[in-house]
Formats: C-alpha cells, structure tokens, sequence
C-alpha cells in the first residue's frame, strides 16, 4: 500500500515557476514508478510526466517537454514535479500515482492516487 500526497500548487503569473511534491507514506514507495497527471475542467486526466523507481527511466507529455522536469528521492519518499516556464494552458488540478514497474502513460495503469493539488496559471 501507498499512500500519496500532493503540496505546492497555486497561483502564478505566465512564464513563473511552481515546484510540486508528492510525498508517499508505505514501504513499497521506493520500488514504484512514479507518474504525475493533470486534469482541467471539462477535460480527461492527462499524462504529465512519469518516473521509475531509480530515476533511469523519464516520461514526459508532449505539451510539458522541455518546461517540466520531473524527480524522485527515495530517501524521502517523495517525488517532485518542477514545471518552469508555466502557461495558462498549464491551469489544472495535479494528481501524482504510483505503480509497480516502469512508468505509464495511462491513468488505469496506476494503482495508487492522491487527492491533487490546484495549479493556476494567470495570463
């Protein structure tokens, strides 16, 4: 079992920076991959970035390479999502998950969620 938990979403003006932090309580947390989603009103939960258990293996959407950069440390349980350079388009609810084996892209290949946390962009 993992238990996930989202922190460091707000409000930022375009072409700011936020960090988010997903920190995971559970023993199997450093052996899992770690994916970070995002969902805006009306919309699907897109992929956004995913990460294996040691940090060989980076995933990221189209619409995020380059600005986003996504991190682990499993010392800490935690894992991190630095998103740089933020759009209005960016304005969503972030969500990170957890699974067994390499990273997905899919939400229905994650087995654990936290609850999200709200990223506003303002134009």
């Amino acid at each position: 079992q993992v238990q996930l938990v989202e922190s460091g979403g707000g409000l930022v003006q375009a072409g700011g920076s936020l960090s988010l932090s997903c920190a995971a309580s559970g023993r199997t947390f450093s052996s899992a991959a770690v994916g970070w989603f995002r969902q805006a009103p009306g919309k699907e939960r897109e992929f956004v970035a995913g990460i294996s258990w040691t940090g060989a293996v980076r995933y990221y959407g189209d619409s995020v390479k380059g600005r986003f950069t996504i991190s682990r440390d499993n010392a800490k349980n935690t894992g991190y999502l630095q998103m740089n350079t933020l759009k209005p388009e960016d304005t969503a609810v972030y969500y990170c998950a957890a699974r067994s084996g390499l990273p997905v892209r899919t939400t229905s290949g994650y087995d654990y969620w936290g609850q999200g946390t709200q990223v506003t962009v303002s134009s």
